[in-house]
């Protein structure tokens, strides 16, 4: 199997996780910087702001970087499909608390994937990861033509498996433990959640690809199960989304810095789709109601009020993405967490099996 760094040309195969609306620039650019892979979600981009984020990388960083977009399941509802004003009535107590009104359904609820896809190959990052799903061949050539790597996720060996079939380069494995949402495609997400020390040697096993262990992996000790179980590297995203360079709220810094083993749940309510934060007042009040409109209705709903708390500094009202390893989130300098994470890869990952 080759290695994680001689194929996307790292110091250390160490992947920054990807967050859809959280991620910033500062964070990316640090982990690039550091000789590992930074990655950028672009869930929601129009093209303008998928070149504006790739320029903003490249200024800031002359190490490697990755973008991520979240391929279509099929099952995404659009402004036609679902009556938004029952759902939007539910949630009227977080819009006031936010300051905020309810707003009219827009046309759209996410941009066109191919104008995203069109948007990131003119940009040309050097990797480009996926989430729910696996990409078509046109998009697969397209992306070699340009040497561009296509990595993709599977919370199952059944999805690694397919993955591969379909000619990505590498796949990352995420465990239930995972912070923000599961990214399942081949059966729920909820009949999905293997954990990572059950998953990654079971898809070391069924692929010749390299294997990114993800979920629940914030310290060297995590980074060394990892290589032992036979990953090629790991992705890391709730300790670093603990640290000041990332775009999360001081008030969601701080409740992962105060959260403990069991402080993280699966929801639907905050975007429709199952995902694993630290409970809040959205969170409860949403689910409480028992109306939670589908993907991505629920998610372009919320994001209405989790926007203006955000920028209020209000952490009940916006969703605390974090994994099941938060407490061993300590740091909050993106440097010192990729030093420590860097101690426990070993020398020679081929031989840490």
């Amino acid at each position: 199997m080759r290695r994680l760094e001689h194929l996307l040309g790292l110091d250390t195969p160490i992947v920054l996780g990807p967050f859809g609306g959280l991620s910033s620039v500062a964070l990316t650019a640090a982990v690039s910087e550091g000789g590992g892979l930074g990655s950028f979600g672009l869930y929601g981009y129009t093209p303008a702001r998928i070149h504006d984020a790739v320029t903003a990388l490249r200024a800031a960083t002359s190490g490697r970087i990755a973008v991520n977009l979240w391929w279509p399941r099929g099952d995404e509802a659009t402004p036609d499909d679902v009556d938004i004003a029952p759902f939007l009535r539910a949630a009227d107590p977080l819009f006031a608390a936010a300051g905020v009104v309810a707003p009219e359904p827009p046309a759209a609820f996410l941009p066109a994937l191919s104008d995203q896809l069109d948007a990131v190959f003119d940009a040309r990052p050097d990797a480009l990861s996926v989430v729910f799903g696996v990409p078509d061949a046109d998009t697969l050539a397209r992306a070699k033509a340009l040497g561009i790597h296509v990595i993709g996720t599977a919370t199952s060996v059944a999805e690694a498996v397919a993955l591969e079939a379909a000619g990505v380069d590498a796949v990352v494995a995420t465990g239930a433990e995972a912070g923000g949402h599961r990214v399942s495609f081949l059966r729920d997400a909820g009949h999905s959640l293997v954990g990572t020390f059950a998953l990654v040697p079971q898809v070391v096993d069924a692929v010749g690809i390299p294997v990114i262990a993800a979920g629940g992996i914030a310290d060297r000790r995590g980074v060394a199960a990892a290589f032992a179980l036979g990953a090629s590297g790991v992705q890391v995203g709730t300790a670093f989304l603990r640290t000041r360079q990332s775009a999360a709220t001081e008030g969601h810094r701080e409740a992962i810095a105060a959260a403990a083993d069991t402080d993280t749940v699966l929801t639907r309510a905050l975007s429709g789709r199952l995902a694993r934060g630290i409970p809040n007042r959205a969170m409860r009040e949403l689910e409480a109601s028992g109306m939670i409109a589908p993907f991505p209705a629920q998610n372009w709903l919320t994001g209405v009020f989790r926007a203006a708390a955000g920028a209020a500094g209000d952490a009940d009202l916006v969703s605390l993405w974090a994994g099941q390893a938060a407490g061993l989130a300590r740091l909050d300098d993106a440097a010192e967490v990729l030093a420590e994470l860097r101690a426990g890869v070993p020398a020679d990952p081929a031989r840490a099996v």
